[in-house]
């Protein structure tokens, strides 16, 4: 590997040469003469420096993205020939939207940890949009995503079915009823996830299949955000069932039962358009293909 290429990186994630060199247990004129090598290498500068910060400039700007995906590619492939003598170790770098990441992924990891001790699982949230571009640049191995979406660098496969609710606090007026029709609902303020989101993409295709359209819209990036709203009586929504079912099972949400619901969506898995994964990525992805560590859904709580 260049190592020029990691100085430059480490100086601009770091924004200072003083932590860089900490960082990269050098000195800072060792790192000061990688970064003049790799800008004359370059044929330009690439960062802004003054006596309070370093900062990328737009050439820099350039050069760290692809500086980024080339240190992932490494990375992989040095894995990957480890991988030859050895068992499945090392790390595993994950992206998983926020519904699967924050409620269902831990029940995954804790599988994991059990059968393979030594993978060492890294987790990155994010929204289906976000998570895709940081496996098609490398720097995930695996993506777990909402919502469907089409990407040409990326290998994508449904591997489980979420159930959506539309959920109440339980001091809302509607929570006793037995049945309710969704046009009942037109005035009041649904919370929903921000524009980029699986369970925003879902929401909006409940709107489009019933024909409903709200009057009051207010638009949270956080699901336990939305969920906390929620329990306080702000609004209603739709989320997940794996989002909600300890607060259903203690009482503090309700779920409507409304004709034409749950709402039925798809988690897939992103992973590169490869034949080549490590070790700690095939075991990973075997036990989601499985769907044995999944937190099972019990209706009886609905």
């Amino acid at each position: 590997m260049d190592q020029s290429l990691l100085v430059f990186v480490t100086v601009a994630e770091k924004e200072n040469f003083t932590r860089a060199a900490e960082e990269l247990h050098m000195t800072q004129p060792a790192v000061s003469q990688y970064i003049q090598t790799f800008e004359r290498m370059v044929g330009t500068k690439l960062l802004e420096r003054n006596n309070k910060y370093v900062r990328l400039n737009k050439a820099g700007e350039i050069v760290y993205h692809h500086a980024k995906e080339i240190l992932g590619l490494y990375t992989r492939m040095q894995c990957l020939v480890d991988d030859l003598m050895h068992t499945a170790s090392g790390n595993l770098p994950i992206g998983a939207s926020s519904t699967y990441g924050e409620y269902v992924l831990p029940h995954i990891i804790a599988h994991l940890r059990e059968q393979y001790p030594l993978i060492k699982p890294t987790i990155t949230i994010g929204n289906t949009k976000e998570i895709a571009e940081l496996v098609a640049s490398h720097q995930l191995d695996i993506g777990i995503v909402e919502g469907n979406f089409k990407h040409e660098k990326l290998h994508i496969e449904p591997i489980a079915e979420d159930l959506m609710f539309i959920i109440i606090s339980a001091n809302h007026r509607f929570a006793n009823r037995k049945e309710i029709q969704i046009s009942e609902l037109s005035k009041e303020i649904w919370i929903v996830r921000e524009e980029g989101s699986g369970t925003r993409e879902a929401t909006e295709k409940m709107f489009d299949k019933f024909q409903f359209h709200p009057h009051n819209i207010m638009e949270f990036g956080s699901t336990q955000i939305i969920k906390e709203s929620v329990k306080e009586g702000l609004g209603i929504t739709l989320l997940s069932h794996w989002a909600v079912r300890k607060e259903i099972s203690l009482g503090t949400l309700k779920m409507l039962k409304i004709n034409g619901l749950p709402v039925s969506r798809k988690f897939s898995l992103i992973t590169q358009a490869t034949q080549f994964h490590t070790k700690a990525t095939e075991v990973f992805l075997d036990i989601l293909r499985k769907n044995e560590a999944l937190p099972e859904l019990n209706m009886n709580d609905y």
